[in-house]
């Protein structure tokens, strides 16, 4: 088995066991405002790499009910999003399931190239500047399970969405939420998200920690952070079991930056915490990956798995000693 589906296969079998909190993303625990993706003539200066961000939601096995993948805010313009002159952009959302739709190498790449859009297209819709969504959620579904990939390794159905700023110069922020109904949001007992690059808004008050959280498999004795347009807007820090703030290297403005950290024992199998406290800039957007020692990307789940890392103190009593 490929070694980046390893990361997911050990997870899997914590998600299906746990209890969802629930399903936004980005989630509550993260501390996140929203995911962002600028279109395509925006300039790279605004914090998006590559104007394409792509998420995978986990439905577990014992799950039948019908699903659906709801998104806040989807149109360019309006409340939350973000113009360069006047908004005249285009975003596209679009709903991959069956075979590949995760399991296909490029679906797992940092960069949308390739056969990223892997699987079967359930469904899709482009959103401009529409008051009639602005603010407002839109639903995509119902899928039944099943549509997803039947994914052995995640222990459950995959569906894939990717937004693509399609048209313009703006920024789209937005939230999604996998639910049960099509009108409000209820969670999906058992499902998680994740994704392998991660472009988001942090908070707009500074001094308030944002959380990204991915998870260390057994076989990862090392990874390596890249972050884009960080502005050099506050402190990066990994905390974990084994880690109490530790400092990351951080990005300037239009720029990337990255840093390698050796993963302790006590660290595998277990979730870290990356924590961004921001001190500046009202509106900062930044990506963020990560790649272990075989070069391959990392997930970050909306839903830590086993919760937020608690660091663990080692108390010296050697002095007890005679």
């Amino acid at each position: 088995m490929e070694k980046s589906l390893q990361i997911v296969s050990v997870i899997a079998l914590l998600v299906v066991q746990s209890v969802a909190i629930a399903q936004r993303v980005p989630n509550e625990v993260e501390n996140v405002d929203f995911l962002v993706t600028f279109s395509k003539d925006s300039p790279l200066s605004w914090g998006d790499d590559d104007y394409t961000q792509t998420f995978f939601f986990v439905v577990p096995y014992s799950f039948k009910e019908p699903v659906y993948i709801r998104v806040l805010d989807p149109d360019v313009g309006g409340q939350y999003d973000e113009p360069k002159s006047k908004f005249d952009s285009y975003s596209k959302f679009s709903i991959y399931g069956g075979e590949g739709a995760h399991t296909d190498p490029d679906a797992q790449q940092i960069d949308p190239i390739g056969n990223f859009k892997s699987g079967t297209l359930l469904a899709t819709k482009t959103f401009k500047n529409d008051p009639r969504y602005d603010g407002k959620w839109y639903t995509f579904g119902p899928f039944n399970p099943s549509q997803g990939e039947n994914d052995p390794s995640v222990k459950g159905n995959v569906f894939k969405i990717i937004c693509e700023g399609v048209k313009g110069d703006d920024g789209n922020l937005y939230r999604y939420f996998f639910s049960l109904d099509p009108n409000q949001n209820i969670e999906v007992e058992g499902a998680n998200a994740f994704t392998y690059e991660y472009s988001f808004r942090l908070p707009q008050k500074n001094q308030i920690i944002a959380h990204i959280y991915p998870f260390i498999d057994e076989d990862v004795i090392s990874i390596t952070q890249h972050n884009f347009d960080f502005d050099y807007d506050g402190e990066l820090v990994i905390y974990s079991v084994s880690k109490n703030r530790h400092k990351m290297a951080r990005s300037p403005n239009l720029g990337w930056a990255y840093s390698t950290h050796e993963i302790t024992p006590e660290e595998q199998n277990t979730t870290i915490d990356i924590q961004i406290l921001k001190h500046g800039r009202v509106n900062n957007d930044m990506v963020f990956y990560l790649r272990n020692q075989y070069d391959r990307a990392i997930p970050f789940f909306t839903i830590p798995i086993g919760g937020p890392p608690k660091y663990k103190y080692k108390v010296n009593l050697s002095y007890l000693k005679d």
